[in-house]
Formats: C-alpha cells, structure tokens, sequence
C-alpha cells in the first residue's frame, strides 16, 4: 500500500485537459467539430503566429451549433476519432 492509502486521503485524481474552441461544422449525429486556435510565438523570427487543430467532440444533445464558442473536456475514446465532449457552450454564433 501507497502513504495516501494508509493516511486514508484520497487517491490522486487524474487532470483533464479543457480547450476553448470555435464550432466549425455540427453536420454529424451528435459530434461537433470544434477549431481550437493558440498564438505561439515563432523560434527564431521572434512574430507571434497562430496554430489550429480541430478536434471531434461528442455532443450528446445536440445543443452546439456552428459559430458556438464550447469548451471541450478529454475524455475515455468514444470513438476512433473522438476522445472529447463538449463541457459547456461559453457563447452562442450569431444567427444568420
């Protein structure tokens, strides 16, 4: 047995990581696409430049539509391309 076992606090829980990203197609059956932007700054020129990456997020209800800023949580594979959900709509798109 582990100190924090005998001590009888409780076991260390594991981080999830969350990103704040924009919904950039809602076509699928429960699953949104979510485009999460980060500025970096660049090794050598020292410019601060943008990097994208869309991620596949399980939307149970169906709720997200596309424009909604969400933030996604990691999560257990769902499925071969999706391992987050969506935790909350931050703000919703503009209604076209």
């Amino acid at each position: 047995m582990n100190q924090a076992a005998q001590q009888g606090a409780p076991a260390k829980a594991a981080l999830k990581r969350t990103l704040t990203g924009r919904v950039v197609s809602d076509k699928m059956d429960k699953t949104v696409t979510v485009l999460v932007e980060r500025r970096v700054k660049h090794p050598v020129i020292g410019k601060y430049v943008t990097r994208s990456r869309k991620f596949h997020a399980h939307n149970p209800g169906n709720e997200c539509r596309l424009g909604d800023t969400v933030e996604i949580v990691e999560t257990a594979p769902i499925s071969k391309t999706k391992a987050w959900k969506v935790a909350r709509l931050v703000e919703k798109g503009a209604e076209i």
